[in-house]
């Protein structure tokens, strides 16, 4: 009898641990349908697909039109609004088909996110796979993605009356949102993960956590950018406009403006923000590899800005190739990467969340 209650706390570990690899196994996989989401609604805009639908129908807009009148009743809410008319009147049935499917995959996609953190994030609660204290930080992504999908249809919205195109500042948000949900899922996924070294010091904490910050601010900048098209002008790197800081940054008032509604001034603050998280990374590269030679931290604070330099180089690329459709995804993406590897890095330096067996031993 002893010996069994001696074995109890490593019988519990074990538990614990199992279930962790399950729900860590399942994060993952929420990860890779948020990126082929995120790379499918980068191709909807940048295809001028997203208004192709023009009705927020979340279980019937599942079925996609199955016959030629459906297809005509589709075509026709289309040519109502003011991208038709403006843009692409006598546009054919096929042609409206081609930019129809880039939105109804995005919104399947969306759907099928849902579905996918949802059901599983039930049965591991009924099954009380789900430590205390993490249950809050599991449904707080679910409310986060039913925000997104009411977002989503706020930003189609915006264009559906007085605008061709959706709004920037719409965009940005839906995309921001994205990227958050993406950042709480891996941070979720690697604090359940076992860590090979005790945490970092605060300092190497804090500046890792700030990288993430700006990868999402720099995610926020990019959706203006795609908004106002800003990325077809000024293809020239590391001059814009002849200078390395263009004039006329600030002609619309209120100045506040500029900053959201200007093609040059969104594209020239993004140059900026790239070069921030550049700098940032390297800084944070050089530190930790003095503060901690040899450590895991150092080597993924290594390889953060080695994946920073790539998307720099492929940034770079897009602008000068007049942001042909497979380089911007290839930019989005890699933004996801990076933002991934940071908010991983980032959890990495802080450890594993505690284990339930281990607070009950301390206890």
């Amino acid at each position: 009898m002893a010996a069994i209650s001696a074995a109890a706390p490593y019988v519990a570990r074990d538990r614990d641990l199992h279930n962790r690899a399950l729900l860590r196994g399942w994060l993952y996989v929420v990860l890779l349908v948020l990126f082929a989401l995120v790379l499918v609604g980068g191709a909807t805009r940048l295809t001028d697909s997203g208004l192709s639908i023009t009705e927020w129908k979340p279980i019937h807009g599942v079925i996609p039109p199955l016959n030629d009148a459906e297809w005509q009743e589709e075509f026709q809410l289309y040519q109502q609004i003011p991208q038709y008319a403006e843009l692409n009147k006598g546009m054919s049935i096929e042609a409206f088909k081609s930019i129809f499917w880039w939105e109804w995959a995005h919104r399947i996609l969306a759907r099928s996110v849902g579905l996918v953190f949802a059901l599983p994030l039930l049965f591991f609660w009924a099954t009380r796979r789900v430590e205390r204290g993490l249950g809050p930080k599991l449904v707080g992504i679910l409310l986060l993605g039913g925000l997104q999908g009411a977002i989503g249809w706020w930003m189609v919205a915006s264009g559906l009356v007085d605008r061709v195109s959706v709004s920037q500042y719409r965009l940005a948000t839906h995309l921001t949102l994205a990227a958050l949900i993406f950042t709480a899922t891996m941070v979720v996924a690697r604090g359940l993960a076992p860590h090979s070294e005790p945490a970092a010091d605060r300092s190497t904490q804090r500046l890792a956590g700030f990288i993430v910050l700006l990868a999402l601010i720099q995610i926020y900048l990019g959706g203006l950018v795609a908004g106002l098209d800003a990325g077809l002008s000024y293809n020239t790197w590391p001059l814009m406009d002849g200078k390395i800081i263009p004039g006329d940054l600030l002609i619309l008032e209120p100045a506040w403006r500029n900053f959201f509604e200007s093609p040059k001034t969104v594209q020239f603050i993004h140059r900026l923000g790239a070069y921030t998280v550049f700098i940032v990374a390297l800084w944070h590269m050089i530190a930790t590899r003095r503060r901690l030679p040899g450590s895991t931290h150092a080597r993924r604070a290594t390889l953060l800005f080695l994946l920073v330099l790539v998307q720099a180089s492929i940034g770079i690329g897009t602008l000068l190739m007049h942001v042909p459709l497979h380089m911007a995804l290839t930019h989005q993406a890699f933004a996801l990467i990076v933002l991934g590897f940071a908010s991983a890095h980032w959890r990495g330096t802080k450890g594993a969340y505690p284990l339930p067996h281990a607070i009950a031993l301390r206890s």
